[in-house]
């Protein structure tokens, strides 16, 4: 029977795998770090659409498309599909996902949603409500400066705060087929506010969000930094990652050696002026698809605390002077071949 740890955590007596993973990313993230490592690129970030928002939605369709290719399953073999992305009423997921005719769960957690995504996969497939569970994410720059800042076409001046949001989409098949590797447990984040309101810093806002996810699960499953090969984080971004690092102090924590944050990783900071680093859905989604999990599956890293985190803000919010709450959700990935004796 699955372990319901402390307030917030679950670690699974059968553990689900993550069958297959498939990235789909833009022009600007071919050129970075990880840019040999996806799936799928294309020059144009409008991957042959006429607005960026079909763009996001043909993104999607393309990563579930690869992933559900790669573990050589149908989509009428999935039982549920977990998908988001950052616009109004989720409409790149929605139009992305419906020629694929999957029974769907539409989710927000702004950039934290592929860990949204992965828990509850992992929780319906752990329970037994289906063979395969298939979750995906998707963010795209045009998209979400449309919706969110300024039009493109305003250049305007991005302060040094701002991050770059990421052209991509990461698709993951999770089941309890083997694989390389497995979901040991989840820690579900709670929404966390500091009162912020600068929508142009959000490392600043998601920092104590992810703090609070990493902490609760460090006393939830009674582990700590040593006990991870990575604590790999979303998009915090330079700024963002220096706040991390001082609250986690704070609680007594030193993880800075075990720490890489998605939004540091994907894009070069001093040829790709992103100033901060990467942000949105896809950030998290296609850095754990193409660089992390393959280090898990070749295990060079056997356990992986993986914490994507979400500025949870909108248009409506940010007109009328609210804060930009936080929220991050942590998804404990394992190398298939750990011990039993070396589980949680």
């Amino acid at each position: 029977m699955d372990q319901v740890r402390g307030s917030q955590s679950i670690v699974f007596a059968e553990t689900p795998y993550i069958v297959s993973a498939a990235s789909v990313a833009g022009s600007k993230e071919a050129e970075g770090p990880l840019g040999k490592f996806f799936d799928m690129t294309s020059q144009d970030d409008q991957f042959g659409e006429k607005t960026w928002e079909e763009a996001e939605s043909t993104m999607q369709k393309e990563a579930c498309v690869l992933a559900l290719g790669k573990a050589r399953i149908k989509a009428k073999e999935v039982r549920f599909l977990f998908g988001g992305d950052l616009l109004r009423q989720g409409i790149a997921t929605s139009l992305g996902v419906e020629a694929l005719q999957i029974p769907m769960f539409g989710l927000f957690g702004a950039c934290s949603t592929s860990g949204e995504a992965l828990a509850l996969c992992a929780m319906s497939a752990a329970a037994g409500y289906g063979k395969y569970m298939l979750g995906v994410t998707s963010s795209h720059f045009g998209s979400a400066e449309k919706e969110f800042r300024f039009p493109l076409g305003y250049a305007n001046q991005r302060p040094l705060s701002a991050q770059w949001t990421v052209t991509g989409s990461g698709a993951f098949v999770v089941g309890m087929r083997e694989s390389g590797v497995k979901i040991r447990g989840v820690t579900v984040g709670k929404i966390v506010d500091y009162g912020l309101k600068d929508s142009q810093n959000m490392g600043a806002c998601m920092a104590p969000a992810a703090m609070d996810t990493i902490i609760r699960n460090f006393e939830d499953l009674g582990v700590g930094p040593d006990d991870y090969d990575r604590i790999v984080t979303g998009d915090l971004g330079y700024i963002g990652q220096s706040i991390l690092f001082d609250l986690v102090k704070g609680k007594g924590y030193d993880i800075r050696k075990k720490h890489l944050d998605c939004g540091m990783t994907i894009f070069d900071q001093e040829t790709q002026d992103t100033h901060s680093g990467g942000s949105g859905c896809g950030c998290a989604a296609v850095t754990l698809a193409s660089f992390v999990l393959p280090k898990i599956e070749s295990g060079e890293w056997k356990r992986v605390l993986f914490v994507p985190t979400g500025a949870l803000m909108s248009t409506v919010s940010y007109n009328e002077g609210a804060s930009v709450p936080g929220i991050a959700h942590g998804i404990v990935l394992e190398h298939n071949d750990v011990p039993e004796s070396e589980t949680l």
